[in-house]
């Protein structure tokens, strides 16, 4: 009976040992996909992956759909809502500062703004974007988890208010955090 005892005070004890040491590890950094869906009658579609990278959101993946060598706008929307037709439900640019509209890593710009998309010819985009002063989880003001992304039909002039003159909405998706 007693080596029974000692067995399981030994698994216990390993138990104990391998919960604490989880405990020291650091939380992975979260992540978020996001199927675009078309909007507007288009056939605009995709899938994106946000994660940080350093102190910006990385957004990578493809849209395919678009016009072969054409040139698309990419924001992330205030509202995680793709149900109208022509996304509209989805709301403006995500603006928590309220900055005026411009582009990342040239002065002042909104948090849900982010470089043009350039499809190739057969009218696939390789995303590689970067959201500045937002945050992936966490429920604070400047979160994009639950948000949507938009792509639209023409390119950012990075210049008109409020939206750099990005025509309609292409595609939508919500920013959904993985698990």
């Amino acid at each position: 009976m007693s080596q029974i005892l000692r067995s399981a005070s030994i698994v216990a004890a390993l138990g104990v040992a391998a919960c604490s040491g989880q405990a020291s590890r650091p939380a992975p950094a979260p992540s978020a996909t996001v199927e675009m869906m078309p909007a507007s009658g288009s056939r605009v579609s995709g899938k994106l992956v946000v994660r940080p990278k350093g102190d910006r959101m990385y957004v990578s993946g493809e849209i395919a759909g678009l016009e072969p060598g054409s040139t698309h706008a990419i924001h992330i929307h205030e509202k995680g809502d793709c149900s109208a037709a022509d996304a509209s439900s989805a709301g403006g640019h995500f603006n928590p500062a309220g900055q005026p509209h411009g582009q990342v890593e040239h002065g002042a710009h909104h948090a849900g703004d982010m470089n043009n998309l350039v499809a190739d010819a057969k009218g696939v985009a390789k995303v590689e974007a970067y959201a500045s002063g937002v945050a992936l989880g966490g429920g604070a003001a400047d979160d994009i988890a639950g948000r949507a992304v938009i792509v639209h039909a023409a390119p950012d002039d990075y210049k008109s208010q409020p939206t750099g003159n990005a025509g309609a909405r292409q595609a939508c998706g919500v920013i959904e955090l993985a698990l």
